[in-house]
């Protein structure tokens, strides 16, 4: 009778390891060049704005080129649009509103830096952690506009420390001291908005709320570039694509140690592409979003679509992660041709969410990745995340299809690291497949929780073959 039943079982298994194999060879086959297609990069007139030509150049100490830079902007876009030059020299600026039909264009040599006075931040309507609320407005931002680009060898540099904005998460280590204005105030006030549903027109934000801002935060746009450019020292997250269509990020240079130093954010984002760039973070390098709580699940929007690759990833949280602020869902992701490596490197692939968000996250595809080192695990999934939230805890997310495929580590803690919940199975169907991770401190892998179809095929760790079924499933 047992033979029989071990026997049934093995058959099932060979089955369900078949049907991986054709899911995932068919959406590197099909879905993904389909995806490729439909991402628009956007095109413009054949006409240059240059910035001098509208105005001069100050020799006043401090001064502020914010009204000319938005008034040539507003002239390109009414006029059909075209490229608005910004020339070589830094130009200290306050906020930049994008148009249609506008390439906002750096010039090598450069550098937009951003103001820290708050005075010059109006507010604006964009999230905050996944929250909508009107806060101080981003550095470079744009509302429902299509066809906009950020371009050229320049830098974008938001001027962020801990003298100033850092200070403002509220941590000591970043400079928060008693009686400095930080998101300790204005975070648990909106987290309760959201929870109780308050009106976004009454989630007014700004001074004394201590909530910083993202350094670029497209929202409701189609068609959208971002290329060549190096961004720096972002008081929050440094790219924030928000409810967004069409967005390729291509190329750029981001570097920023600060907290929640988020590298790319695309949140609520159809058709995503981020290719040959670079990030050292202080927080995740990518992390792909799709609202938080009560605020993401009314709007149910998805980021759907996404390729991520030919990028370097330094330091950071993760890599290329999902969450946590996902309760919108999230579904085909593509990462391929990654290199990662530094010991402040936390994971490469990272998955993260609770039971507040709900939302499903699915068909997560990733191979070719080369990692020298990363300090915890190659593979996170966690559904146990910030478990010190105030939130109603009514809405286990679920996770399922993930496929791994010749990626190499030299060093971590853990190889696959899970983290279920303990009394519902509600991650399903993960493969690792053809991967070699050496020098996994802890010796292999690490599940915990319920789970469903988690399979190690040809996978090796400190050059041991994994089983293909681990004892727990």
């Amino acid at each position: 009778m047992k033979t029989v039943i071990f026997a049934v079982a093995a058959l099932l298994c060979a089955t369900m390891q078949i049907k991986a194999a054709e899911t995932a060879d068919k959406a590197w086959a099909e879905t993904y060049p389909a995806i490729e297609k439909q991402i628009k990069v956007p095109e413009f007139r054949n006409k240059e704005y240059k910035l001098l030509d509208f105005g001069k150049r100050s020799n006043t100490e401090g001064y502020l080129y914010t009204e000319l830079i938005n008034r040539v902007i507003d002239r390109c876009s009414s006029e059909g649009g075209g490229k608005v030059v910004i020339p070589a020299g830094t130009w200290l600026t306050g906020p930049i509103t994008l148009k249609s039909n506008v390439n906002l264009h750096l010039e090598e040599g450069a550098t937009l830096l951003f103001t820290t006075d708050l005075k010059e931040y109006p507010l604006v309507r964009t999230r905050w952690e996944g929250m909508d609320c009107y806060n101080y407005q981003p550095m470079i931002y744009a509302y429902e506009q299509e066809n906009i680009a950020i371009t050229g060898k320049g830098t974008i540099d938001g001027g962020a420390s801990r003298p100033n904005w850092w200070r403002m998460c509220g941590a000591v280590k970043y400079g928060w001291e008693e009686g400095i204005t930080s998101q300790r105030i204005g975070r648990p006030i909106l987290m309760e908005w959201n929870e109780k549903g308050v009106p976004v027109e009454q989630r007014k934000m700004g001074d004394g709320y201590g909530m910083r801002v993202q350094l670029v935060n497209p929202v409701k746009c189609k068609n959208v570039l971002i290329e060549d450019v190096t961004l720096l020292r972002s008081p929050f997250w440094v790219i924030h694509p928000l409810l967004c269509e069409n967005l390729t990020v291509r190329g750029v240079h981001v570097e920023n140690d600060g907290p929640n130093g988020d590298g790319c954010d695309p949140e609520s984002c159809k058709n995503v592409l981020i290719e040959n760039c670079y990030f050292d973070t202080g927080d995740d390098c990518i992390a792909i979003k799709s609202g938080r709580n009560r605020d993401g699940r009314i709007a149910n929007i998805p980021t759907e679509n996404a390729i991520v690759r030919n990028c370097r990833m330094k330091n950071g949280h993760g890599g290329v992660v999902v969450g946590s602020e996902i309760s919108g869902g999230f579904k085909n992701l593509f990462v391929e041709n990654c290199v990662m490596d530094s010991p402040e490197l936390e994971r490469v692939i990272r998955i993260k969410t609770n039971n507040c968000r709900g939302g499903v996250i699915e068909n997560i595809f990733v191979r070719n990745v080369t990692v020298g080192q990363c300090k915890e695990a190659v593979l996170k999934i966690n559904l146990v995340y910030e478990q010190r939230e105030k939130c109603q805890r009514a809405f286990p997310p679920v996770v399922q299809n993930v496929f791994l495929e010749n990626v190499t580590c030299q060093k971590s803690k853990f190889g696959v690291k899970i983290e279920g919940f303990p009394d519902i199975c509600n991650i399903r169907n993960v493969e690792v497949k053809n991967c070699e991770f050496n020098n996994v401190t802890s010796g292999g892998n690490s599940i915990t929780g319920m789970t469903e179809g988690i399979r190690f095929i040809n996978l090796k760790i400190n050059g041991k073959l994994c089983e293909e079924f681990p004892s727990n499933q």
